[in-house]
């Protein structure tokens, strides 16, 4: 009998390399959420803003330098803990992959003017931002031949849920 994989010591798996990252849900007072959109070689990804943990940060320092960095948002109240994603692939940090901490952030609806500039943010891929309602998210990602993609998949039933049901009693698993 040939031994499956997992029964062999050398190639049991190894752990994952993964990145953590704080994201915020920036909704505004008619519900409308603040998307920034990804240029990757192999496709074009709506997500929220926010970014890696530097050293030392927790969710809440994290998102406050990604939002002012990224977005020019200033003095904002970081709301609770509502969703976690993780998800696997390579990245050109090096990772596995990302974990992400998904906070919700109540604003009024703003201009961003990022504060590294559109220079460093198309270095990170970053090449546009808007603002989405969650009816536009669900008709322009709505089917798996849309050209749109949007990071989490279930971006606006999980919106839907939250604008109606408001935050969950424990943060929910996203999925991809």
């Amino acid at each position: 009998m040939i031994p499956r994989p997992s029964d062999r010591p050398e190639q049991a798996a190894t752990p994952l390399n993964l990145r953590f990252a704080a994201r915020a849900v920036l909704l505004d007072e008619d519900d409308h959420v603040l998307l920034v959109r990804f240029e990757f070689p192999t496709a074009t990804v709506w997500a929220l803003p926010g970014g890696g943990l530097d050293p030392g940060e927790d969710d809440e320092a994290c998102l406050r330098r990604e939002l002012r960095e990224e977005l020019g948002l200033q003095q904002v109240d970081i709301g609770p803990r509502i969703w976690t994603r993780e998800h696997v692939i390579p990245m050109r940090t090096g990772h596995d992959g990302q974990r992400d901490h998904v906070h919700l952030v109540r604003v009024a609806r703003f201009d961003p003017v990022p504060e590294i500039g559109w220079p460093a943010l198309r270095d990170e891929l970053v090449h546009e931002m808007r603002w989405w309602s969650i009816s536009e998210i669900a008709a322009a990602g709505g089917s798996t031949t849309s050209p749109v993609r949007f990071a989490p998949t279930r971006l606006a039933a999980l919106l839907h849920e939250l604008v109606v049901d408001g935050p969950p009693a424990a943060p929910l698993d996203t999925g991809i």
